[in-house]
């Protein structure tokens, strides 16, 4: 055999390597994209689990968030519980909000947050005054959406929703 015949299918060999190499990379990639995704979502969840799962393991932090946080009759530690959770709320929303745009997270994990702050957290004065407060920390992009999901047009309305429900079994599962 020539020795150039023998260069070239070396050349060859080894750039089908490299082209291999390549593509077996972007997958490996890929797949550890689709890891941390899944992590990032995991991780999100379990944080709302636990906060579930505190709620019915407290009673008193139960009473608590039952409490009517616009109510003058609160407590000033009250208050400051209630002012403690909003923040704690909006700084999850702030998290969950820039994992989503990245594409870290879907969709679904902002929405659950935002369709529980809709039904009546964010109405308070106290919620209120901490967005105003937290708002100057966000860009006019995020404020926009806040405030149109939060405070505009097409709320989520708890009795209305309770009423689609076939046959009240999720109103009577949550009262």
């Amino acid at each position: 055999m020539d020795a150039n015949l023998i260069l070239l299918i070396v050349q060859v060999v080894a750039a089908l390597g490299v082209v291999i190499s390549v593509v077996y990379l972007g997958v490996q990639i890929h797949q550890q994209n689709e890891i941390t995704k899944a992590q990032f979502g995991h991780s999100l969840t379990q944080r709302q689990y636990e906060r579930y799962f505190h709620t019915a393991k407290d009673g008193n932090y139960a009473e608590f968030l039952a409490k009517d946080w616009s109510s003058d009759s609160l407590s000033d530690g009250d208050r400051w519980r209630a002012a403690m959770f909003i923040v704690m709320c909006l700084v999850d929303v702030f998290d969950v909000y820039e994992k989503v745009k990245k594409g870290f997270v879907d969709k679904k994990h902002l929405d659950i947050r935002m369709n529980a702050l809709k039904f009546g957290t964010m109405k308070t004065d106290k919620a209120r005054s901490a967005w105003d407060f937290w708002k100057t920390t966000r860009d006019q992009d995020f404020i926009n959406w806040f405030e149109s999901e939060i405070y505009g047009e097409g709320q989520l309305d708890a009795d209305e929703l309770l009423d689609q429900t076939k046959g009240g079994s999720f109103k009577a599962s949550i009262r």
